[in-house]
This record gives C-alpha cells, sequence and structure tokens, in this order.
C-alpha cells in the first residue's frame, strides 16, 4: 500500500511538471494566457472523492504551496489555501467509494468552478485584479473547466481503479 501511495505522489509531482512545461505548448499561443489548466487539482478532486478527504487535504495544501512558490509570487499561500479547501469540500460533499462516472464529472465541474471563483475572490479582495466576475468567468473560467473536464475523463478510468486498491488494502490492513 505505500508505494501505491507513493506512486501517486509520483503521479501528482509529474503532472506538477506537465502542466508548467508540456501543456503551455500544446496550447495555441493566444489561448496561453487565458487557458491555465491545473492538472494536479483535478486529481486532488478523485483522491478526496475515492480516497479520503483529509489526504486530498495535505496534498492540496502542499501541492498548492508548491505552486505558489514556483509560478506566482505576488501571493505566497493563495493557491494553498484554495486547493486545500476546494478539495476538502468537494470531498466532504460527494464522498462515494464507488462514484459512477457522472458523478465525479459533476465533481470536476463544481471542483474547478469553486476553485477559480475562490481564486477570483481572494485577487478581488487583496486589489490584484479589477476584473468583473463576469469578464473572468467567460474568458478564464470557463476555459479551464472545459479542459479541466476533458482531463477528467480522459483519467477517470486508471486513477479510479488505483485510487480503489489503495481503498481495499486499506480495509485488509485495518481488519486484520
Amino acid at each position: 500500500m505505500v508505494v501505491r501511495k507513493q506512486v501517486l505522489v509520483l503521479l501528482l509531482f509529474l503532472l506538477f511538471i506537465l502542466q508548467g512545461t508540456i501543456v503551455p505548448w500544446l496550447l495555441p499561443f493566444s489561448w496561453q494566457n487565458v487557458i491555465m489548466p491545473n492538472l494536479v487539482f483535478i486529481v486532488l478532486l478523485f483522491v478526496s472523492v475515492y480516497h479520503h478527504r483529509h489526504t486530498a487535504l495535505v496534498l492540496g495544501i502542499i501541492f498548492g504551496l508548491i505552486h505558489d512558490v514556483v509560478f506566482y509570487g505576488d501571493m505566497i499561500g493563495t493557491y494553498s489555501l484554495v486547493m486545500g479547501f476546494s478539495t476538502y469540500i468537494m470531498g466532504f460533499i460527494f464522498r462515494a467509494p464507488r462514484a459512477p462516472m457522472p458523478l465525479m464529472m459533476t465533481v470536476v465541474i463544481l471542483g474547478s468552478l469553486l476553485f477559480d471563483s475562490m481564486l477570483f475572490a481572494i485577487y478581488r479582495v487583496f486589489s490584484l485584479t479589477q476584473v468583473s466576475y463576469d469578464w473572468n468567468l467567460l474568458h478564464h473560467i470557463l476555459p479551464d473547466l472545459v479542459v479541466h473536464f476533458v482531463f477528467g475523463l480522459i483519467i477517470y478510468v486508471p486513477l479510479r481503479k488505483q485510487l480503489e486498491k489503495i481503498a481495499r488494502r486499506e480495509k485488509k490492513e485495518k481488519a486484520a
């Protein structure tokens, strides 16, 4: 079981590196300031629903802090707070060990909307952005939501199987 959790953390690091290096090359130049997909966040939503929300909270805080340090130097802690809080809330609301695909895609959509809306609210409170929520919704949040939805569809089956294996092994260890 420890090996599977280590593989999960390595997967998160790999996705973090991919979202900062390869994904910008795949996007057309005109979309690079509009779409900023957060692939690590989508995997953490899966962890919060299929595994445990506390694990997703801790991983969200850690990877959010890494994201703050590497990508955004204006405010340290925004991604950490928002990623940890939104994965915890989504795991609290939608706790289902065998969630079907429509439910999980609903979690991805609502979690992505919550994540980006909270980021916008924090940036607006601290006057880091002057645009309205409507403009931000149309130009940033909805395009990100589409990319997150497609990525969630791609990783649904393999990630769900791995997280269910981790859960089964934990139950066997608790029973023993």
